[in-house]
């Protein structure tokens, strides 16, 4: 087995000139997507945690309403942001909260694009497939290391962690909603002398919104999945109680702040699930 080691292909080295390279050549580029991201987080935060706590529960109760038309729904949810302001996790939630919005928003921008594009060109698809699987399957802690070496410590490291993580699950959903239209439909459209655009926006994409809204909903748990990993970088929210309950070996701790990221996930998908999902 010597002989086969001896002559170890340098896949860190190749890793590590590509990062050097980007590092002396594309710093602009990571400055000005570091200070985007930044605005918009900063832009969340004060809308999350500048109003009484009450007036923000008050908003996703309106929330919940409009998209769920429930009672029951509305006083889950009021309940559940009552009990974590209880256990005094109100701040760190807003923060988390902040996080997940952010991913959703960055996630979607880029991930429902390039859905589209692969599910109108097979070939593009193809080439995008062995690198979504490699996304979603390489370990999360392997991305905070180019984070922190592009973009410091802080929310926006753990917001690209999240990202590159989630952003396949849209990619993947949106590809599986445009690609599966009925023909029948796009035949339809093309009788009446639809374009390529009109097509899109009046028969594939409304028949793919379903999927999409799965995406999101995918991309809201899978950032949730990623608050503790994301802590290691910097980025404040419901991580950071976990992370130091830890370190501490703090029972109490660890299950105060896992029970409130439980009880925000659940209402997250109460709010965004599909309408027909039980």
């Amino acid at each position: 087995m010597d002989w086969l080691t001896d002559s170890k292909i340098p896949v860190g080295k190749w890793s590590k000139a590509v990062v050097d390279w980007l590092i002396d050549n594309a710093a602009w580029f990571f400055d000005g997507l570091a200070n985007i991201l930044d605005a918009m987080i900063a832009g969340f935060l004060w809308v999350l945690q500048t109003p009484h706590p009450f007036v923000v529960v008050a908003v996703f109760a309106g929330l919940a309403w409009y998209l769920r038309r429930s009672w029951a729904v509305v006083a889950f949810t009021v309940a559940c942001f009552l009990f974590i302001i209880n256990q005094g996790y109100w701040e760190e939630t807003t923060e988390t909260l902040t996080l997940v919005l952010s991913s959703c928003i960055v996630c979607m921008i880029v991930g429902v694009p390039i859905g589209i594009a692969a599910a109108h060109r097979p070939k593009l698809y193809a080439v995008l497939r062995p690198i979504l699987d490699l996304m979603q399957t390489l370990p999360t802690f392997v991305y905070l290391i180019p984070a922190i070496v592009f973009f410091g410590i802080g929310m926006v490291p753990g917001l690209i962690a999240t990202t590159i993580f989630v952003v396949p699950a849209p990619i993947r959903l949106t590809h599986l909603g445009i690609s599966s239209t009925p023909k029948s439909l796009l035949e339809a459209g093309e009788a009446f002398g639809a374009t390529g655009s009109q097509l899109l926006w009046k028969v594939e994409l409304p028949y793919a919104m379903p999927q999409i809204m799965a995406g999101l909903t995918q991309t809201i748990m899978l950032s949730l999945s990623m608050v503790v990993i994301a802590a290691l970088v910097g980025a404040d929210g419901l991580g950071v109680p976990v992370v130091r309950a830890l370190n501490s070996v703090n029972t109490a701790l660890g299950f105060e702040a896992g029970f409130v990221i439980v009880i925000l996930a659940i209402v997250l998908d109460r709010l965004f699930r599909a309408k027909d999902e039980v």
